[in-house]
């Protein structure tokens, strides 16, 4: 009865607080900017107790957070004109050292949000799981013990939304989960009643006005929390009280003075991620600050110090910032936008997650000093079009408690390869050594790019190394194997501490693995066992057309410190007998060599095949990296059927379309296979206008997509389809694919047929012959969301006033009420600056820099991004 009491309270009277206000503009110490009492919104029964979890809805859905708002750039403000210095000036020591390989990988759940901001937190005995929607709690072996992916529910209020966190307080032996819980910009924050994540209760507070992104931190005299929330404020809750249940709890808030952002807040709180709690007082918060941020001169990273005293508010205090000095950095990317990093075979560009301190920032409290770490995504390449994502990450060191805060060492991260390195987490452990997991793709020079989709990988440092490298050659945790379907990825990861060693490192990422889930790896910073190999990759077949004599090909890998020699392989397909062979010769430690089975597999039967290929060296130290899986699918072939082109050239002779503008090969029998040229149909563009030109009066021309990847050119994939009467001449046409109910992203085959209509054969029957007329396939590449034009955008009024100093006050006067976008373009279609955009009153504002741009004209873009509709205006830059 005290809890629905107070539940009550919490809705009648939301929450009672006492007003400290101050202005966040003068870079000087403040006191609070309000404090106030939060209640306990109800007490959760144990997971234990709720039985088995429902059936997770897995319908795909992006997260209704705020992140997705943008970030406000300058133009031309910060002109990088070298790479990145540690990239220029790599240290020899970089990824220098081989270390084992995971002795745990298990994927954690599948979810449908986009993305599904994955995190986790470790106990003694129990890995917490949570993303978007739900959570799931496993074992430290990987086995699921609390009864399948539950909803968020289970623990706390309905009615929520998402970026869910974890934590486990060491130094209390609870866990901390918190949760976005309503629209209105409240959080709930869960800490259980014991260790036992299954069999404890919860006691649920509902903390005000977090809007977004929140990120929570341990810390000795209570729970911070820093949250995308104007003005840079920050919580500080009263941890002692939560800890023993209390029915309510005080707060206290602070604006972080002096902070500049980029219209997104993403500063992080120091977390101390083990039992060696700090004196009171100190709580630190990080955030970057980049010089093509309005505001800004020199890259720098910002630091502000909270002291509480919960007795009496008004004695509370944060610091001045203290700026600390950082190597010159890009952070930013296509000018603020989301869609970033270019995925392989034309995969939709992803976030690199730009202006963030990514999750978590660390404390770790030693004899002789204080570290803390942190780390945010930069290009490391200054060419304005080439992007190659890295770590720049941060040591910072303390002398004792509460002492002023230095750089001890900073560095760049850079995959191998010509590889993306982003999306990562670090933690130490309790020597001192650091691991980094991260995500790792193919960038722009990479070989063999389908080879490394979106994947989790780690790296790390030992305590002794030196300085500002890090110097563990990278270790992958689990590869995907597709492409992330939108450009929404991340929000964030997250690395912790095992407390029952304090030398096991847990790491949970994002990634596609016939579906998108979260994967967890464990790992520690040891040197390699002596005998220890295994297959780390199935190279051929991949899937397509397969035969009943394909080659079989596999890397194998010796992970340990000895050289071993004619180890024995093998590989079974479809649960048939093994085909058991020998690699001839000896590989390397720590060297990766490609095998060829001598006997093929049959892959004749259309649809799907598993090969499990392993190693069976009798020594191996660590059998749980012998053996891995692919699946690959034996598709249809594709009809060729035949035609005659020559010699009165029948059918179509010349395609202009999208990217493309082609002469149409005529084949030797009527049929070419061109799928090696490619039409990049982005559907944010629909509709799509065409051009062909017939070789005969009186034709026509047909055009499919198999949307389906069946093989088969279907009905509802026509995608055009129009009689031309002349010759040699250009016949324009419009594709809408709003009109064609199979459209489905990513690579298809794409068939173009034309045909005299007065000669025999049937040019709508994608698979029939021709008497006269030519059959071609290319391959259309589809990304993009499709959209119906919006009238409230079509019907708006765009504002651009040119006020001085090359200053452009932007107004979009509409009735659209969702999130509106603004785009500035240079004359080669180059973006160089997005953002997303909140209505004010019955406006889209924007104010536009161009002071440290090029004189010239530039084009401005505001509108609905998901239906592609736009207002467009030209400016001038004098």
């Amino acid at each position: 009865m005290k809890t629905k009491n107070y539940f009550l309270m919490c809705l009648l009277a939301v929450f009672s607080f006492s007003a400290y206000a101050q202005e966040t503009t003068p870079n000087v110490p403040q006191g609070t900017a309000s404090a106030g009492i939060f209640y306990k919104s109800h007490v959760s029964p144990s997971i234990q107790s709720r039985g088995q979890a429902p059936e997770m809805d897995l319908t795909p859905q992006e997260a209704k957070d705020k992140r997705s708002l943008g970030n406000t750039v300058v133009i031309g403000k910060d002109r990088q004109t070298q790479n990145d210095y540690f990239v220029r000036n790599r240290n020899e020591a970089e990824q220098s050292v081989r270390v084992a390989p995971p002795t745990l990988v298990f994927d954690a759940y599948q979810a449908s949000g986009q993305p599904t901001d994955p995190a986790m937190a470790v106990g003694p005995n129990n890995v917490f799981v949570v993303f978007n929607t739900g959570f799931v709690i496993y074992d430290k072996a990987g086995n699921d013990v609390g009864g399948g992916q539950r909803p968020v529910t289970d623990i706390f209020s309905g009615g929520g939304c998402c970026d869910l966190t974890a934590s486990y307080d060491q130094a209390a032996n609870r866990w901390v989960i918190t949760y976005l819980w309503a629209s209105n910009g409240q959080i709930q924050v869960a800490v259980s009643d014991g260790p036992n994540p299954v069999t404890t209760t919860w006691s649920v507070y509902t903390i005000p006005n977090v809007q977004d992104y929140n990120k929570l931190s341990v810390w000795s005299d209570g729970y911070y929390i820093t949250a995308n929330t104007s003005g840079g404020k920050v919580w500080a809750l009263d941890r002692a009280e939560m800890i023993a249940g209390n029915a309510s709890a005080t707060y206290q808030t602070f604006n972080l003075p002096g902070i500049v952002t980029s219209g997104f807040y993403s500063p992080q709180a120091l977390n101390v991620s083990d039992d060696n709690m700090p004196a009171a007082g100190g709580a630190t918060f990080l955030y970057l600050q980049d010089n093509a941020w309005t505001g800004v001169t020199t890259d720098h990273v910002k630091l502000w110090t909270v002291d509480v005293d919960w007795a009496t508010p008004a004695n509370s205090t944060i610091s001045a910032a203290t700026e600390l000095p950082a190597t010159p950095f890009i952070s930013v990317f296509d000018g603020g936008s989301f869609s970033n990093l270019t995925q392989p075979d034309g995969g939709v560009a992803i976030d690199a997650l730009q202006a963030t301190i990514m999750n978590q920032a660390q404390f770790r409290k030693f004899a002789t000093h204080n570290s803390a770490l942190f780390n945010f995504v930069i290009d490391t390449d200054a060419s304005p079009s080439i992007e190659l994502a890295g770590v720049r990450w941060f040591e910072l060191r303390q002398a004792g408690d509460n002492q002023p805060w230095t750089v001890y060492q900073e560095g760049t991260y850079t995959a191998p390869d010509g590889r993306h390195a982003w999306h990562a987490s670090m933690v130490m452990d309790g020597v001192g050594n650091i691991a980094m997991g991260y995500t790792s793709m193919a960038g722009p020079t990479t070989p063999n790019p389908t080879n490394f989709r979106v994947s989790s990988y780690y790296t790390g440092r030992f305590s002794g190394d030196p300085l500002n490298a890090m110097t563990v050659v990278e270790e992958i945790i689990a590869a995907g194997n597709a492409n992330i379907p939108t450009l929404r990825y991340g929000d964030y990861s997250k690395i912790d501490i095992d407390p029952s060693d304090d030398a096991t490192f847990w790491f949970i990422n994002e990634y596609m693995k016939s579906g998108r889930k979260g994967v967890v790896g464990a790992f520690t910073l040891t040197p390699p066992g002596l005998d220890d190999i295994g297959i780390t990759l199935i190279t051929s077949p991949n899937t397509g057309v397969l035969t009943a004599t394909e080659v079989v090909t596999v890397d194998i890998r010796n992970f340990g410190s000895n050289d071993i020699t004619n180890p024995e392989v093998q590989y079974i397909l479809d649960g048939n007998a093994a085909v058991v062979d020998s690699y001839s010769g000896t590989i390397s430690a720590g060297a990766t060599e490609s095998f060829t089975f001598s006997t093929t597999g049959d892959f004749s039967a259309t649809g799907s095949h598993t090969i499990v290929a392993k190693t069976n060296f009798a020594g191996d130290t660590n059998t749980g990296n012998d053996e891995i899986t692919k699946i690959v699918f034996n598709g249809l072939v594709y009809c060729e059927p035949t035609g005659n082109c020559d010699p009165l050239n029948d059918g179509v002779t010349k395609l202009a379309l999208v990217d493309q503008d082609l002469d149409v090969n005529c084949g030797t029998t009527g049929y070419s296979d061109d799928t090696s040229i490619v039409f990049n149909f982005n559907l944010n563009n629909n509709p799509f206008n065409g051009t062909v030109q017939m070789g005969y009066v009186d034709s026509a021309f047909a055009i499919w997509i198999d949307f389906n990847d069946n093989g088969i050119f279907e009905s509802d994939e026509l995608i055009a389809n129009e009689d031309v009467a002349a010759a040699n001449t250009d016949f324009n046409f419009t594709i809408d694919f709003n009109a064609i109910t199979t459209v489905t992203s990513g690579s298809h085959r794409m068939r173009v047929r034309g045909e005299d209509v007065d000669q025999s054969g049937d040019y709508l029957d994608p698979c029939g012959d021709l008497s006269f007329g030519r059959t071609n396939d290319y391959t259309a590449n589809i990304s993009g969301a499709l959209g119906i034009e919006d009238v409230t955008i079509t019907n708006g009024e765009l504002i651009v006033l040119t006020q001085a100093n090359n200053q452009f006050d932007i107004s979009l006067i509409t009735t659209f009420d969702g999130t509106a976008s603004i785009a500035i373009y240079n004359v080669l279609g180059q973006t160089l600056a997005f953002n997303n955009l909140e209505k004010e009153g019955d406006r889209f504002n924007y104010q536009l820099d161009m002071s440290f741009a090029d004189t010239g004209v530039y084009f401005i873009k505001v509108g609905n991004t998901n239906s592609g509709t736009f207002k467009t205006a030209k400016i001038i830059v004098k």
